[in-house]
C-alpha cells in the first residue's frame, strides 16, 4: 500500500517525539518518519540528548526542536520499578510540564498531528495525538506484584487520553511482546501496526556479506548501566584476544573509531546503513533485550544472546520469554561470560520475520487523509 500525498491537500505539520530513555524509542521512530516524509507531510522532530543526536544524523534535512526528556537513570543496584515509584512525583510533574510545552509548540509551529513514543504527556484536545508503546502492561518484581494493577490503571488513564495507541507488534501467533501487549482489549484506542525496525527497507535487507566477525556488541540504555556493561565486555575481550568483535557503544555525541586490539574495533555509533552492514558481517549479536533491539534482530534474522539491564523488569521478562521459546539464550549481567555466551548461542534457533508494513501504512493513511 502506498500513500498518495495528493489526497492530503495542504501539507500536515507532524511533530514526532521519542522518549529519551535509551536509543530504542528513537530508532523505532525512523521507519515512521520515513513513511511520513514519503507521504508528503512536513515532519518536525522533538527530542533531547542522545536520541536527538541519533535522529539528527539520520534526518539532517528535517526540522528539530529541543524537547526536554525525562532524564531517568537506571539504578546501579536494585529494581528499576522501585526507582520509578520513588521518582513518580517528579515524573508526574514532568508529564504536566511537557503538556504545557506541547501547547506552545503546537501554536508556534502550527502542528496538526503529534506522534509520541512513550511520552505520556504529549496529548492535546485541539490536534490528533498518537502514542506508540508496546507496554500496555507494566511488569513488577515479585515483591511488588500487588502494585501491578495500580500501574495498569495509571497506564490506562494516560494512554486513553490519546486519539490512538499504536502497538509495534502483531496480534495472535506472531506476537513478539507477549504479556506486555496481551491486555490490549482493556484499551479503547489500540491499533497493532507491525514491527518497527529501521532495517525494514530493501537497501538494508539485501546486504549480504560473509560473516567476518565473531560477535557484534550493541550497547544501549541510560547510564550508569550502559557503562557498567561496556566495562564488563571490554574486560573479558582483553582475555580472549582470538575473538574478533565490533563494539558499538551507543554514544551518539561523538564519531570516534578505535582499535582496542588487532581483533576488536570500537565505534561510538553507527548510522542505519553502517549498522546493517555490521549485522551482516557478524555471526551473532550480544545486546540488551530492549524491544526495539529485538525488532531489529528478528527483522535481520541474526542469532543473538541477551543480557538484560539489572532491575529492568521488562527486559528481564522478554529475555525469559524468548528463552522459553528456545529462540535466544540470556544471562544476568553479573554472570556474563563471553565464551559461554558464544557457545550457548550456537544452540538457539533464532527467528526471522517478514513485515511488509501494510498495517503501519494503513494507520498513516487514515491519520493524514
Amino acid at each position: 500500500m502506498t500513500i498518495d500525498s495528493d489526497i492530503l491537500g495542504n501539507k500536515k505539520n507532524i511533530l514526532v517525539c521519542p522518549l529519551d530513555w535509551g536509543l530504542g524509542h528513537a530508532t523505532r521512530c525512523i521507519p515512521i518518519i520515513h513513511k511520513l516524509v514519503e507521504s508528503g507531510a512536513n515532519v518536525i522532530i522533538g527530542s533531547d540528548g542522545r536520541p536527538y543526536a541519533l535522529l539528527k544524523k539520520e534526518f539532517p534535512d528535517l526540522q528539530f526542536i529541543h524537547f526536554p526528556g525525562y532524564k531517568i537513570q537506571y539504578p546501579e543496584k536494585g529494581s528499576m520499578v522501585m526507582k520509578m515509584l520513588k521518582a513518580s512525583p517528579r515524573l508526574l510533574k514532568t508529564i504536566k510540564k511537557e503538556r504545557l510545552l506541547l501547547q506552545q509548540i503546537i501554536a508556534e509551529h502550527k502542528i496538526d498531528i503529534v506522534i509520541s513514543d512513550n511520552r505520556y504527556g504529549l496529548w492535546n484536545k485541539n490536534v490528533k495525538c498518537v502514542i506508540i508503546t508496546h507496554q500496555l502492561s507494566i511488569i513488577c518484581p515479585k515483591w511488588l506484584k500487588a502494585f501491578e494493577y495500580v500501574l495498569l490503571k495509571l497506564n490506562q488513564h494516560y494512554i486513553n487520553k490519546f486519539d490512538e495507541c499504536w502497538v509495534p507488534d502483531f496480534k495472535g501467533l506472531l506476537n513478539l511482546s507477549g504479556y506486555l501487549s496481551g491486555n490490549f482489549w482493556r484499551y479503547k484506542n489500540v491499533h497493532f501496526i507491525g514491527l518497527l525496525s529501521r532495517f525494514n527497507k530493501p537497501c538494508y535487507m539485501d546486504i549480504e556479506s560473509v560473516p567476518s566477525n565473531d560477535v557484534l556488541f550493541i550497547l544501549s540504555g541510560p547510564e550508569p548501566q550502559r557503562t557498567v556493561f561496556e566495562n564488563i565486555i571490554l574486560g573479558q575481550l582483553k582475555y580472549h584476544e582470538n575473538i574478533k568483535a565490533v563494539v558499538v557503544r551507543g554514544i551518539t555525541e561523538t564519531d570516534e573509531v578505535a582499535n582496542m586490539s588487532e581483533n576488536v574495533k570500537m565505534v561510538s555509533h553507527l548510522e542505519t546503513g553502517e549498522l546493517a552492514r555490521a549485522f551482516s558481517e557478524a555471526k551473532m549479536v550480544i545486546c540488551r533485550p530492549g524491544y526495539s533491539s529485538i525488532m531489529d534482530i528478528v527483522t535481520v534474522g541474526i542469532n543473538a544472546f541477551f543480557v538484560p539491564t539489572p532491575g529492568q523488569t521488562e527486559q528481564e521478562y522478554l529475555a525469559r520469554y524468548y528463552h522459553k521459546k528456545n529462540l535466544f539464550y540470556f544471562t544476568k549481567q553479573q554472570n556474563f561470560d563471553l565464551l559461554r555466551a558464544i557457545k550457548k548461542s550456537e544452540f538457539s534457533k533464532g527467528v526471522k520475520m517478514k513485515n511488509n508494513q501494510d498495517d503501519l501504512e494503513k494507520r498513516i493513511h487514515l491519520l493524514l487523509s
